[in-house]
C-alpha cells in the first residue's frame, strides 16, 4: 500500500511485521529531521500494541527473542521496550510467555533494570505482582553464587536502579548460604555481612567462602589510595573489572595491564583510548594481545558485536579523541586495522554472489539527522559502512552517492580503503534534496548492466518524477534485464519503504542487522 511519508513523497506503508523488525534493531531513541524521538518511539509503541490486539503477541516474542539472542541489534532499549509492552498484555497467557523471555534478554544487570524501568513507566500501578516478582527473583537465584557476586559488584546501579531496590521489591529467596550472604551484603552492607559470617557453621562458612574472599577483594579496590602490589595481586586473583576499581587506581598503568588479560571484549574495545593513552599499546607484547582478541571471530560471536557498535568503535579511535572529556590519544596503526577487521567480521560470513551490483548511498540532508542503532553515528555514516561491506565481498560493483543528482563515487571509494578513509572520501559531499530514483535513472541513461540495486537511504524521498519502484520497472523494460532487483537498506526506524512488496524482486532490509549481508545474498541468488 502506498502511502505519503514524513518528507511529503510516495513511498510503500511497512507492514506491522517489517516495522517491528527495523524498530527491534535500529531502535527509535533519537530525532530524524522529520519525526522527533518521542513520535518515532509512540508510533513504534502503538504497532507493538496493535500487534498483540491483533492475535500477534507471539509472533512479537518470537521477533525479540531471535535479534535479542543473535545480537542483531546494537542496543537492547527497544528489545526490552516491546518485551515489557508484552508482559504486560492482558492475555495472561501471553504475559507469561513474554516473562519467560526475561533471563534470556536480560543477560546483565543493565537489561534488567531498563526491562523493570520500562514495565514501570507502562504500568503505573503501585507494587509488583506474583509473577513479575518471581520472574526477576529467578533472575538472581538461577545464577551461582560467584557468578551473581561479579555481576552485582560490577554493574550496581543503572537506569535509575539499584539491585538494593529491586530485592526489596522482588524479595526472592536465595537458594543457599551463599546466595543470601550476597543478599545480605547488597540490601544492607559489609557490616552485617560480618555478622551473619560469625553465626555461620564451619561448613556454611566453607560454603561460601570464595564469594566472601570476592567481595572483600572488591571493597578494598574501591576504598584503596594507592596502587600496591597486594592490589595488583587482587585484581589478578580475581579477575576483577575496570568497574570494580576506582579513580585512584584507574589512573595507574600497572592497574590496567593487570586487568587486561581477562578483560571482556567489549570493555577491550570501549577502553582502547584508555590503555593507548596510557602508553600500554606501546608495548609489542600488550598490543597482540589487544589486536588477537578484537579479530577473533569465536571471541566476536560470543560477545554478540554488533557492526555498528565496532564502526562506532572504529571512528571515535581513528579520531583520537572522545566526543565527551579531554582524553586524548595517538591511535595506534595495528589496533586501528584489528578495528576495521572487527567490523567486517562482526556481520555473518558470506560468499560472493557474483552479480553486478550498484551501491547508491542517500547522502541528502535527512540522512545526516539523527543517529542510527542508538549510537553517535548517522545514518550517512553507518551506511558507508554498510557498502563497503558489499564493496568488499563483491568484485564487479559500480557505487554512487545521490541526492536530487547522482555523483559516481567508484574512482574516489575503493575496497582497500579503510573505514576511516571511505568516511572521509563520502563526508566532503553536498547535501540536497532526495530522490532515490536516481540510481536506477543513471544506469538507463548510461546503459549500464546492473543485477542488483542497493539503495542506503532513511526512505524520506520526496524530489524527482517517478518513484524508485517505478524507476526499477523502467530499468528492466530498457536494459532487458527482466530480473534486475532492487534492495533498499532503511538506515531509520521509520514506517515506509521504497521497495514495492508486491514485487519479488523488491526487498525492504534493515540496514543495519548482522543479519542483513546474508539477507541480501540470499534474495539476490534466488533463495528467498
Amino acid at each position: 500500500m502506498e502511502g505519503i511519508n514524513n518528507a511529503g513523497g510516495v513511498a510503500f506503508v511497512l507492514t506491522d511485521a517489517a516495522r517491528l523488525r527495523r524498530f527491534l534493531i535500529l531502535g527509535a531513541d533519537s530525532n530524524t529531521l522529520y519525526q522527533s524521538q518521542k513520535e518515532l518511539a509512540l508510533e513504534n509503541a502503538k504497532v507493538v500494541l496493535r500487534m498483540v490486539a491483533n492475535g500477534q503477541g507471539e509472533a512479537v516474542l518470537q521477533e525479540i527473542e531471535t535479534i535479542s539472542l543473535a545480537g542483531q541489534a546494537p542496543k537492547q532499549d527497544a528489545t526490552l521496550f516491546a518485551l515489557a509492552i508484552v508482559a504486560r498484555a492482558e492475555n495472561r497467557d501471553l504475559a507469561k510467555q513474554a516473562y519467560a523471555l526475561v533471563s534470556k534478554v536480560c543477560r546483565i544487570p543493565t537489561h534488567l533494570f531498563m526491562f523493570i524501568g520500562f514495565s514501570e513507566m507502562i504500568d503505573e500501578a503501585t507494587g509488583w505482582g506474583r509473577m513479575p516478582r518471581k520472574v526477576i527473583g529467578d533472575w538472581y537465584t538461577s545464577k551461582n553464587a560467584g557468578s551473581l557476586a561479579y555481576a552485582v559488584t560490577k554493574y550496581k546501579q543503572r537506569e535509575g536502579w539499584s539491585h538494593r531496590d529491586v530485592l526489596r521489591l522482588a524479595h526472592p529467596k536465595p537458594k543457599g548460604v551463599a546466595h543470601r550472604l550476597i543478599f545480605c551484603y547488597i540490601t544492607k552492607g559489609k557490616e552485617d555481612v560480618a555478622k551473619m559470617l560469625a553465626e555461620l557453621s564451619d561448613a556454611e562458612q566453607e560454603e561460601c567462602a570464595s564469594v566472601v574472599a570476592f567481595l572483600a577483594a572488591v571493597d578494598t579496590c574501591r576504598t584503596a589510595t594507592e596502587v600496591t602490589q597486594d592490589i595488583i595481586a587482587l585484581i589478578s586473583k580475581h579477575k576483577l573489572a575496570h568497574e570494580h576499581m576506582n579513580n585512584t587506581l584507574l589512573a595507574s598503568p600497572q592497574v590496567w595491564q593487570t586487568l587486561l588479560p581477562s578483560m571482556p571484549l567489549t570493555a577491550t574495545m570501549r577502553n582502547l583510548n584508555k590503555l593507548t593513552h596510557l602508553g600500554l599499546l606501546d608495548d609489542v607484547e600488550q598490543c597482540g594481545m589487544v589486536v588477537q582478541r578484537l579479530t577473533d571471530l569465536d571471541g566476536l560471536r560470543k560477545a554478540r558485536m554488533h557492526p555498528l557498535i565496532a564502526l562506532q568503535a572504529t571512528i571515535t579511535y581513528g579520531s583520537g579523541h572522545g566526543s565527551l572529556g579531554s582524553l586524548t590519544w595517538e591511535p595506534n596503526g595495528e589496533v586501528t586495522e584489528a578495528l576495521d577487521t572487527m567490523f567486517y567480521k562482526s556481520f555473518d560470513l558470506v560468499e560472493p554472489t557474483g552479480k553486478r551490483f550498484f551501491l547508491g548511498m542517500d547522502v541528502s540532508g535527512s540522512m545526516t539527522c539523527g543517529k542510527c542503532g542508538g549510537g553517535q553515528l548517522t545514518p550517512r555514516q553507518a551506511s558507508v559502512g554498510m557498502m563497503m561491506t558489499t564493496l568488499r565481498s563483491e568484485a564487479n560493483c559500480y557505487v554512487a552517492a545521490f541526492t536530487d543528482g547522482l555523483t559516481p563515487m567508484n574512482h574516489v571509494v575503493r575496497a582497500n580503503m579503510s573505514l576511516e578513509e571511505s568516511m572521509a572520501a563520502v563526508g566532503h559531499l553536498p547535501f540536497g534534496a532526495t530522490d532515490c530514483a536516481q540510481p536506477m535513472l543513471f544506469a538507463m541513461q548510461q546503459q549500464l548492466d546492473v543485477d542488483v540495486f542497493v539503495v542506503y537511504t532513511d526512505c524520506e524521498t520526496w524530489a524527482g518524477e517517478v518513484t524508485p519502484a517505478e524507476a526499477l520497472k523502467q530499468y528492466r523494460a530498457s536494459s532487458g534485464i527482466d530480473d534486475a532487483k532492487l534492495i533498499v537498506c532503511a538506515m531509520t526506524s521509520g514506517g515506509f519503504t521504497l521497495a514495492d512488496p508486491d514485487d519479488a524482486g523488491m526487498l525492504d532490509v534493515v540496514g543495519f542487522s548482522t543479519a542483513t549481508p546474508a539477507i541480501m545474498a540470499d534474495f539476490v541468488m534466488g533463495r528467498l
